[in-house]
């Protein structure tokens, strides 16, 4: 039967082996992720890119004409195309935030203007006071 010791040994010695294994696992698995995340930065530089040089060349040529020449897929390119402009559409609604109290859907909320008759104005009676004469007509006092 083994000793104390001898236990306390193997055990180490076991856990040694596995701990070294452990560490390059994690170690290997954040140089890759690092890399990883690094290529999909790029990437997505890359597509940016491509998406701008679409929405510029829009006017000169078409989408199934790029494709044809350059052997890039339309679905690829219509994506990066439409990406750009969402992208476009999302920084420009950042940009230039409605105030409140504009803008289409404000217009139904509004109370519609009220439209003002011209009223003739009466004379004042003896003993009316121009508020009174004012209140008859229709217009608050002070407004003419």
């Amino acid at each position: 039967m083994a000793t104390s010791e001898e236990i306390e040994l193997r055990v180490e010695s076991e856990d040694s082996a596995r701990s070294a294994k452990r560490s390059a696992a994690a170690k290997r698995i954040g140089e890759l992720a690092e890399r990883r995340s690094a290529i999909v930065s790029e990437l997505n530089d890359v597509e940016r890119e491509l998406g701008e040089v679409l929405v510029d060349s829009s006017a000169v040529i078409e989408i199934g004409e790029l494709a044809r020449f350059t052997d890039v897929a339309a679905a690829d390119l219509t994506r990066w195309l439409e990406n750009q402009l969402k992208n476009q559409k999302g920084e420009r609604a950042k940009r230039k935030k409605p105030t409140r109290g504009s803008g289409p859907n404000n217009a139904s909320r509004q109370k519609p203007a009220t439209v003002r008759t011209p009223s003739i104005e009466k004379p004042a009676t003896p003993g009316e006071s121009p508020g009174a004469q004012e209140a008859a007509a229709g217009t608050p006092a002070g407004v003419s």
